[in-house]
């Protein structure tokens, strides 16, 4: 890793850059409509297993969450709603994303959101060498180590998805 891009400076690039954690870029080719996760995954030439996605979630109108989980899984809010603490949590409205994290659908990085969020990321990837997730914009993504992803997101390792 360690390759960075001089040319491409999201706020989660220049938040990684700052904490001196070894990243590398992937782009990949949005023109298609293709930018479901599965697609990234094809597109960058990863494993699936690699590839996560980052999901907002909301306990209330102000207690907003972030779960971060492989793309070929599904959040289980029952879990979520457990590991942080509350008795049920929903899916943040798609309408309301960027307006509180400041990123789009498809392109909503788990680092660098408008506030600090509660953070949970999939305890599949505590084993992984690094893992893919959006480095702030549709058609990027930031390859890097899950427990460099965990320390500057304040993260915690958790069991969040079905099966």
């Amino acid at each position: 890793m360690g390759k960075k891009s001089k040319s491409i400076k999201t706020n989660a690039v220049r938040i990684i850059e700052s904490e001196k954690i070894d990243y590398e870029l992937r782009s990949y080719e949005v023109e298609d409509g293709h930018n479901d996760g599965i697609s990234v995954a094809n597109k960058t030439n990863e494993p699936a297993a690699n590839v996560y996605k980052t999901l907002v979630a909301m306990a209330s109108k102000t207690d907003l969450l972030v779960f971060i989980i492989p793309v070929a899984d599904e959040l289980d809010l029952k879990k979520a709603a457990r590991a942080t603490g509350f008795k049920k949590i929903d899916m943040l409205p798609m309408k309301d994303l960027t307006k509180e994290t400041g990123y789009v659908r498809g392109g909503c990085s788990p680092v660098g959101m408008k506030k600090e969020l509660p953070t949970c990321i999939d305890q599949q990837a505590e084993s992984l060498d690094y893992i893919l997730v959006s480095a702030g914009k549709i058609g990027l993504q930031m390859k890097l180590s899950p427990h460099d992803l965990a320390e500057v997101t304040e993260a915690k390792f958790v069991d969040i998805v079905k099966g």
